[in-house]
């Protein structure tokens, strides 16, 4: 194990020895590793694993049949490997005389809807749903949670299913319950939904278990893998881009150090509310027409000293003295009268407020 420092913050890896190639695992990629240990046939139904090595000798006679070397060899999702014996092979791919159980529940459940007949088929099978969830634990979603949405996925096909199809209860249930596992990850792994179409669907259940390493993809891994699951390059590094990254709060509750900018600051726009352009076009209008109420009200030569000083540009606006020479009196004079109708209009402008 070694400890690194980034940032200041101590954070721990994991190095493991693959054959001699050593691969680094940060603390949030170890739900990645699983541990290699063997397993009875029963125990591995309705799980995949990527690689199988199942042993085949005649010592264990009893257990050299077809059913079950089926069910071995279809848990290797990569690689399986029969080790053992020829003869032990033959006995077993031709031995198919296994017992019958006549316990008739799914052909009472089909014929007389009988919920008590589905009851058992569910309660007997909730081992499979356990066993299935375990495969998914990697996503960060609590197993209770996954066994619960399989349940629902196996209730359905105990509905669904028709026994004269040739086909066992457990190999119809498998898909349904993987169905109903699946939405529930994508509905919950995220706020956002990451995967909403058959492809996108396929990388993600995919992606992390194809990935060479915890490196980010080439573009020529991205090729890859892209070929493998059938789909473009652009949507494998789109894809893993959605993995990697974190959701962020728009507006997240303030830390220990006080307020600190958040999403929700720079992404507000308050000149575009509607209502605030309504209420500055609305006391933009009142008061021009209050101006102009004011202004009709004042006598000529007071009104003409406030236009003149007031309603002009900076450059084109008359002085006290202008004024003054233009009407004959003081500039002081020119101050009065300005004093006077600019309170006379104020209190006409507040009484129509």
């Amino acid at each position: 194990q070694l400890v690194v420092l980034v940032g200041g913050q101590r954070r721990h890896q994991l190095t493991v020895d693959f054959e001699n190639r050593m691969v680094v695992y940060d603390f949030e990629e170890l739900d990645e590793l699983g541990l290699a240990y063997a397993m009875t046939i029963h125990k591995s139904q309705g799980s995949e694993y990527p690689a199988v090595i199942l042993p085949v000798h005649t010592q264990h006679y009893i257990m050299l049949q077809r059913n079950l070397l089926y069910t071995g060899i279809t848990r290797g999702r990569k690689l399986v490997a029969l080790v053992g014996s020829r003869k032990a092979m033959w006995i077993a791919a031709n031995t198919a005389d296994t017992k019958m159980r006549y316990s008739l529940l799914k052909w009472r459940l089909q014929r007389n809807d009988d919920l008590d007949a589905a009851r058992q088929l569910v309660l007997s099978h909730l081992r499979l749903v356990v066993a299935i969830s375990r495969n998914y634990l990697g996503y960060g979603l609590p197993q209770a949670d996954l066994i619960q949405e399989g349940n629902i996925g196996l209730m359905k096909a105990v509905r669904r299913f028709d026994p004269e199809r040739g086909v066992r209860l457990v190999s119809f249930a498998l898909h349904w319950i993987k169905a109903e596992i699946h939405e529930h990850i994508l509905r919950n792994w995220r706020l956002v939904k990451i995967a909403t179409t058959k492809a996108q669907r396929k990388l993600f259940f995919n992606l992390r278990s194809m990935k060479p390493g915890s490196h980010s993809l080439t573009r020529a891994e991205a090729r890859g893998i892209a070929q493998a699951l059938n789909v473009k390059p652009e949507e494998v590094l789109e894809m893993e881009t959605r993995l990697t990254g974190q959701e962020v709060a728009l507006d997240p509750p303030a830390g220990d150090e006080g307020e600190s900018m958040t999403p929700i600051a720079y992404l507000t726009d308050t000149e575009a509310e509607p209502v605030q352009i309504l209420e500055r076009a609305e006391t933009s209008r009142n008061r021009s027409d209050g101006l102009k109420s004011a202004l009709a009200r004042l006598d000529s030569r007071s009104r003409e000293i406030i236009e003149a000083r007031w309603l002009q540009e900076d450059e084109d606006a008359s002085t006290l003295q202008t004024l003054a020479d233009k009407y004959g009196v003081s500039a002081e004079r020119i101050r009065q009268i300005e004093s006077k109708a600019i309170k006379t209009m104020r209190g006409q402008m507040a009484a129509l407020q």
